[in-house]
């Protein structure tokens, strides 16, 4: 009887317990040696429960904070959304069945959902790469350059769709070369395995498969990272470096610290991003250049913890929206106002204030419009236009263009104090 080394391997994105088969389905071990005891899936159950909680409520409500209201629904805050809707999809349609599968070695799910599972891995770790690079090139272009005109809704939903196409097209080999098979050991106990068999050969045997996790990792990391390294250095500059900002008036000033908080929020979700994902990138070269390390029995553990640390990305996003930005965080506030200690104001979301600026040039070269700003709450406005090309995309301040005649601002009972003034006029003249 031939022997079938067995590995604990990963799969390219996200994970994957992976046993190489050598020959034919019978191992001469007595049992399956990565099965972990029942202490260490208590202790890994208590640390990945509430982070795929965590993960998939926080970004369903972030879903629901923008698309539930009006003023939420902006270019920067629909890319969060695409965000938002990556980090759910990989958290419940992958993270729970692959730690499932990692705790007890044995793939219960099926061939199909081994295909699926692996397919919506790569498919939000694309999805979400791609959306983070397009909120940087959105932010790049809409501060170093103001005087371009401002991607739309349409344009927005348009690179939206883009993006999950090039992500879908990217995440094929994972649904067309996973697989699942059997392992039988001298005991006679049965494991299944969910595994990658390219054309060309088994996981790590595979040309094909070396070469589409390289690029794969330099068009989801290396060159995202890169990119947007370069993008936000230079907003930086241009938000915090200008010697011009003395001379702004303060409705510029308001501008400009307004842009700095989306830009801050956005530099530590990418930071976030990087921190989580690189010992996962490095896990990956070593095992890829030295594959005996994964023989050793440290390996699971050490997986475990870096695929954990990788997955957990999903759940820190909502933390930093709630954290860094006033609206989504009366959006929470909003959401949870059932929970004691909770005060959330109804039309936190939706209540509006406004200036009146005349066209002129802000510090960063943008132009201001003439714009009335109006209070009350959002079902009672009309008249409201695109914001300007300069405009933050989450603000503290909404803007309504061509006000409606002065006839219909002010309230009718100020119209009845004004005659009722005239008229004690008028009959105290007359009295005189």
């Amino acid at each position: 009887m031939m022997m079938i080394t067995e590995e604990y391997n990963m799969s390219m994105y996200p994970d994957n317990l992976t046993w190489i088969m050598a020959a034919n389905d019978t191992v001469e071990s007595s049992s399956n040696q990565f099965e972990q005891p029942w202490w260490k899936q208590v202790m890994w159950t208590c640390l990945y429960a509430p982070m795929v909680v965590v993960a998939t409520g926080g970004n369903l409500i972030v879903i629901w904070i923008v698309l539930a209201h009006k003023r939420m629904r902006t270019v920067t805050n629909y890319f969060l959304v695409n965000l938002s809707l990556a980090d759910a999809m990989v958290s419940t349609l992958n993270v729970t069945f692959n730690f499932v599968y990692m705790l007890s070695s044995d793939w219960p799910f099926g061939r199909f959902y081994c295909k699926v599972t692996q397919f919506v891995a790569v498919l939000s770790i694309c999805a979400s790469v791609f959306t983070l690079m397009a909120i940087a090139v959105d932010r790049y272009i809409a501060i170093i350059y103001p005087l371009k005109p401002r991607v739309g809704r349409r344009t927005t939903l348009c690179i939206a769709l883009g993006i999950w196409i090039g992500s879908i097209i990217l995440s094929l080999p994972s649904f067309l070369y996973f697989t699942t098979d059997f392992i039988e050991y001298v005991d006679g106990s049965v494991r299944t395995v969910c595994y990658p068999e390219w054309p060309d050969g088994p996981n790590n045997y595979s040309r094909l498969e070396l070469i589409y996790n390289v690029m794969f990792m330099i068009l989801t990391y290396f060159l995202p990272i890169f990119s947007m390294l370069f993008t936000y250095a230079r907003i930086g500059k241009e938000l915090w470096g200008s010697q011009s900002i003395g001379e702004c008036t303060q409705r510029q000033l308001e501008n400009i610290k307004s842009k700095r908080r989306v830009v801050k929020m956005m530099m530590v979700v990418v930071t976030i991003f990087v921190v989580c994902w690189m010992p996962f990138q490095i896990y990956f070269l070593m095992t890829s250049y030295w594959p005996e390390i994964t023989n050793e029995a440290y390996i699971q553990d050490i997986y475990l913890a870096i695929y954990w640390l990788a997955m957990s990305n999903s759940m820190y996003n909502p933390i930093i929206y709630c954290w860094m930005n006033s609206r989504f965080r009366q959006g929470f506030k909003q959401f949870f106002r059932w929970c004691p200690g909770v005060h959330a104001t109804p039309d936190g979301l939706t209540r509006r204030e406004v200036l009146t600026a005349r066209y002129n040039y802000s510090c960063s070269g943008s132009p201001d419009g003439h714009y009335r700003i109006k209070r009350g709450h959002a079902s009672t406005q009309h008249n409201i236009s695109r914001q300007p090309s300069f405009y933050s995309e989450v603000s503290e301040l909404t803007l309504v263009e061509n006000p409606p005649p002065a006839a219909h601002r002010f309230p009718i009972k100020v119209k009845d104090r004004r005659k009722r003034r005239n008229g004690d006029s008028l009959q105290q003249g007359g009295g005189s």
